[in-house]
């Protein structure tokens, strides 16, 4: 049975926290449920949390790349936060650019990085994060 990735809500910023090893399957479903989620909940910022993900293969690194300009079609900007340095280095050596991802080395950055963004393009200094 295939493993779904949970999407929480946080605020303007849907966080995705994958604990597991990805499956070509799982990833497709999350880019679907992903998707719906953006457009149900209207939210401007994607935080793919990666830091539990031990390997990392071109067809899962180009998916990556897929979701976050998905993403940006839908108004959502996507950033992935916490690659180990031994996935960064198969992705590198892998070729993989991943245009269009925003990396952070942590959540923490990566939401900053998001509200960054959103103050960038609308003048507005704050992303809510509050749930509110």
């Amino acid at each position: 049975m295939m493993e779904r990735v949970p999407i929480l809500k946080i605020g303007d910023v849907l966080l995705v926290s994958i604990q597991v090893d990805l499956q070509d399957e799982s990833v497709l479903a999350l880019q679907e449920d992903l998707s719906e989620r953006i457009v149900r909940t209207g939210a401007h910022g994607v935080a793919i949390d990666i830091s539990a993900v031990e390997i990392v293969d071109s067809f899962i690194g180009r998916m990556f790349a897929t979701i976050a300009a998905v993403s940006r079609m839908l108004d959502a900007e996507t950033v992935v936060v916490g690659m180990r340095p031994a996935v960064a280095i198969t992705l590198v050596e892998l070729g993989l650019s991943m245009g269009g991802v925003h990396t952070a080395l942590d959540l923490e950055k990566g939401l900053a990085l998001l509200a960054r963004r959103r103050a960038n393009l609308f003048g507005d200094a704050s992303i809510d994060v509050s749930g509110g």
